[in-house]
C-alpha cells in the first residue's frame, strides 16, 4: 500500500525536486520482489542493456534508494525503469515536465501485437520530438519514422530519403535518441565520436597536444573542422546513394550557422532528400550525471572545471533553421525510448 506521508523526512534532497523514494519500494513490492531479488534482477537488466553505471545491485543499495538515503544515478534510474516497466515519474524519481504524459499504458506482448499497444508506445516516444520553431513539420517527420518502421517489418523500403541530424551538448542524450531512431527505422547511424575518435587522438598527439584535448584553440581550429568534414563526407556518401541516415554530433557551431545549414539543405534538396534537424534539450545536472557515468577520458576537463564549462554553454541554443526539439530534461526522452523498446520487444 502506498505511503501518504510527506517524504521530506525520508531523505528527499532539494536538488532532486519531486523525489519520492517510497514509490520505488511500492513498485518492487507490487512486482512481488524482495530487495535481494530486485538487486539480482537489476544486475541482469543492466548487463542486458549494457548500462555500465550499475556497479552493485545488492540489497543495501536497493534499501538506500528506497529510503531516500542515496538518489540513484542515471543508469540506475534507467535500469529500474526497464525492470519495473515504468517511467521516472511513476517511480517517484522526479516531478513530471509540463505537458508530460503521466498515465500508465500497457506494454504489448510481441505475440499479441495486433491490439496496437506497440504502435502507441512508438507514437508516444516520437511525440517527444516537438516543433522547435514555427513552420517545422513535426508530424511529417514522425510519420516518416513510423512509415520506415512499419515498412521495415512488413517488407519494402521507404521511397523518400531522410537525413536526421541529432545535435546537443555533451551528456544531453543525443546518442541514445539517435540510436533509438536508427533502431526503429533501420537507417544507418553515423556517430561522430566513435567514427573519428582514434584519428582525432592520434592527430592531437602528432600536433603536440594531449589525446583528450577538446578545449584548446588547437583542437577547435585544426582538428574539429576535420572531424566534421569526415562526418559530412560519410553522410553525403549515403545521401548520394539514396540511403536515409541518422547522424549525431554536438553540431553546436554548425546548427547555428545559417550558411552551413542552408548549404546542407540545398545539396540534399537537389537529391530529393529531406533534412530533419533535431536538437536535444537537457538540464545541466543531468548532463553532468551522464558525463560522469560514461567515464570518458575526453570529459575529464569538463568534470574538473564544471562551473567554467557549464557557464560557457548557451542552454537556450537552438538551430537557426526549422527544427525539432527533444526535451530530455531528467532523461525523459530517453525513458520514453526505453519504454518503446520494451513494447516492441527490442529488449526483454
Amino acid at each position: 500500500m502506498a505511503m501518504t506521508k510527506v517524504v521530506g523526512d525520508m531523505g528527499k534532497k532539494p536538488e532532486h525536486p519531486g523525489w519520492q523514494p517510497y514509490m520505488l519500494r511500492d513498485q518492487r513490492e507490487a512486482h512481488g520482489l524482495t530487495q535481494e531479488q530486485a538487486g539480482e534482477q537489476l544486475r541482469k537488466v543492466a548487463e542486458r542493456h549494457r548500462l555500465r553505471g550499475v556497479p552493485a545491485g545488492n540489497p543495501q543499495t536497493i534499501s538506500q534508494h528506497e529510503l531516500g538515503e542515496v538518489y540513484p544515478g542515471p543508469h540506475y534510474r534507467r535500469a529500474y525503469a526497464l525492470l519495473y516497466r515504468a517511467t521516472d515519474v511513476q517511480l517517484g524519481f522526479r516531478d513530471p515536465l509540463p505537458g508530460e504524459e503521466e498515465a500508465t499504458f500497457s506494454l504489448t506482448p510481441m505475440d499479441h501485437q495486433h491490439n496496437g499497444g506497440h504502435v502507441l508506445a512508438v507514437e508516444r516516444a516520437l511525440m517527444h520530438l516537438a516543433p522547435g520553431t514555427a513552420g517545422v513539420d513535426a508530424i511529417g517527420f514522425q510519420q516518416r519514422v513510423m512509415d520506415a518502421w512499419k515498412r521495415r517489418h512488413t517488407g519494402g523500403d521507404t521511397t523518400a530519403t531522410t537525413l536526421v541530424l541529432v545535435g546537443g551538448y555533451a551528456g544531453s542524450g543525443k546518442s541514445e535518441l539517435a540510436r533509438f531512431l536508427s533502431e526503429l527505422t533501420g537507417w544507418p547511424l553515423l556517430d561522430k565520436d566513435p567514427m573519428s575518435r582514434a584519428l582525432v587522438e592520434a592527430l592531437l598527439v602528432e600536433l603536440g597536444s594531449e589525446p583528450n584535448d577538446r578545449q584548446s584553440e588547437l583542437y577547435r581550429s585544426r582538428v574539429r573542422p576535420l572531424e566534421y568534414e569526415c562526418l559530412l563526407k560519410a553522410t553525403y556518401s549515403n545521401i548520394d546513394c539514396g540511403i536515409s541516415s541518422v547522424v549525431t554530433a554536438p553540431f553546436v557551431a554548425e546548427m547555428v550557422d545559417e550558411g552551413w545549414m542552408r548549404r546542407l539543405e540545398n545539396r540534399c534538396a537537389a537529391r530529393g532528400v529531406t533534412v530533419a534537424p533535431v536538437w536535444v534539450r537537457c538540464d545541466p545536472e543531468s548532463m553532468r550525471e551522464y558525463i560522469g557515468q560514461r567515464s570518458a577520458a575526453r570529459d575529464t576537463w569538463k568534470l574538473q572545471n564544471w562551473d567554467e564549462y557549464i557557464s560557457s554553454l548557451d542552454l537556450e541554443l537552438r538551430p537557426v533553421v526549422p527544427h525539432l526539439v527533444a526535451d530530455n530534461r531528467f532523461g525523459s526522452a530517453v525513458s520514453l525510448a526505453d519504454r518503446a523498446r520494451l513494447a516492441l520487444g527490442m529488449v526483454s
